[in-house]
């Protein structure tokens, strides 16, 4: 019996910080998360009308949120909310990938980018929680060394932000996303 593989189509979108004026886009890529992405990246339910407020509150609470954005669409999302209660600088991660999408790379460029973002803004300690169920999630933090917990049902997991730096050459750091061009001045 032949196999029939179809083609994944190319990735052709940026990874970017989102403006302002971006919030529309935001919102529409959290309402087209099918059930199963909303659990996964809001720990439960989340109907249409919770995912609306929750993207005001992002834009309007100063939370960073990195983009991966084809043309005029968001179809992939990493926020950075800062937890100001902790005694050293602290944010909360969380991502989002559309289903079409999904297990294509984009996460862990997104990962990346938040990441070097947290760094810039000098912060020492990313944390992030899912459920216990989701294995995507539980394997990108491991990828980017997060030590991981269990307790109730919930994944927990702390990333340590290396002072000096050093982890950032380990993780690709040393260029940027679009990094290309700094590669080629750097050979030439």
């Amino acid at each position: 019996m032949e196999q029939i593989k179809l083609a994944q189509r190319p990735l052709v979108g940026t990874i970017r910080q989102l403006r302002p004026s971006d919030l529309p886009r935001f919102a529409e890529h959290l309402l087209r998360l099918d059930d199963e992405s909303r659990r996964d990246r809001f720990n439960g339910l989340a109907d249409d009308a919770f995912l609306r407020a929750y993207a005001e509150r992002c834009f309007h609470e100063g939370v960073t949120v990195i983009g991966y954005v084809e043309g005029d669409k968001v179809l992939g999302a990493a926020e950075l909310h800062e937890l100001p209660e902790e005694s050293e600088p602290t944010a909360e991660i969380a991502f989002s990938v559309e289903r079409p999408l999904q297990h294509r790379g984009i996460g862990g460029r997104l990962f990346r980018r938040l990441i070097a973002q947290a760094r810039g803004l000098a912060y020492s300690r990313l944390q992030v929680t899912t459920h216990s169920d989701n294995a995507a999630m539980k394997a990108l933090a491991r990828r980017f060394k997060a030590k991981l917990s269990f307790d109730h049902g919930e994944t927990h997991g702390v990333i340590e932000l290396d002072a000096d730096g050093a982890a950032d050459a380990e993780w690709g750091f040393f260029l940027p996303d679009a990094g290309r061009n700094v590669a080629k001045a750097y050979a030439a």
